[in-house]
């Protein structure tokens, strides 16, 4: 039976499959995770902006140079400006020579280094993303159409194969044995694919194969850079 919990997950798999059908690779799970940033973007830029809570936060972890720039995209520049207003008066205050430009070097750098690895969207999105790996990993042990749909797959990302992994640790060595062959089976089978297409890639720029036909090998870096870290929501 399928909850407000595993709907997502399914949904993302189902679809990956369709598109590996017309040969396009997806990861699932870069999927449900665009899904989660998207719906926290609109979600910081509509009802949650003036949430007294959410505002304490926002203030105090800022965003990153990406979520930054999509919220931009949104063209919702009233919202995102009295976001900032109140993130840049919190700033104003923290940064004044009574905070921290007042204190030692070392102990205002440590705190600058801080501000600048924060991000509300991105804290939100691991958070959600854990829990769905977390839903993922309960589906495997107890759906047995999800563990088809898992094995049906033509990719699953590395950084995503990692967090599966870590959210099936609490399983018996039988059953995390299983499920890591499930769930690494496609992200091995498409890491062969690669190394072939990349390196077919490689060759037609050497005189000997420039009339070889380019097969699947011309969008093989950017294919490849997806594989290795996943695909980010929006560029």
């Amino acid at each position: 039976m399928e909850t407000i919990y595993t709907i997502p997950i399914n949904e993302a798999f189902e679809d990956a499959i369709e598109q590996k059908e017309k040969g396009i690779a997806v990861c699932p799970f870069c999927t449900v995770a665009k899904k989660l940033e998207e719906d926290e973007l609109d979600l910081i830029l509509g009802a949650s902006m003036m949430e007294p809570d959410i505002r304490v936060k926002t203030n105090e972890q800022g965003f990153c140079t990406d979520c930054f720039g999509k919220m931009v995209r949104r063209q919702k520049r009233l919202p995102l400006a009295l976001m900032l207003e109140s993130h840049l008066k919190e700033l104003h205050g923290f940064l004044s020579k009574k905070g921290i430009f007042g204190t030692s070097p070392e102990k205002a750098t440590k705190r600058l280094v801080t501000l600048q690895g924060d991000c509300y969207v991105c804290n939100k999105v691991k958070i959600n993303l854990k829990r769905m790996m977390a839903n993922a990993v309960h589906m495997w042990d107890t759906d047995g159409e999800f563990v088809k749909k898992v094995r049906d797959q033509k990719m699953i990302c590395l950084e995503h194969l990692t967090g599966i992994l870590v959210a099936a640790e609490n399983l018996n060595k039988k059953k995390y044995a299983a499920l890591y062959e499930d769930f690494s089976t496609p992200a091995y089978r498409y890491l062969e694919e690669l190394c072939g297409d990349v390196s077919h890639f490689c060759k037609k720029f050497d005189y000997r194969y420039e009339d070889e036909p380019w097969g699947n090998s011309k969008d093989s870096v950017e294919r490849s850079i997806r594989y290795l870290v996943g695909e980010k929501a929006e560029k």
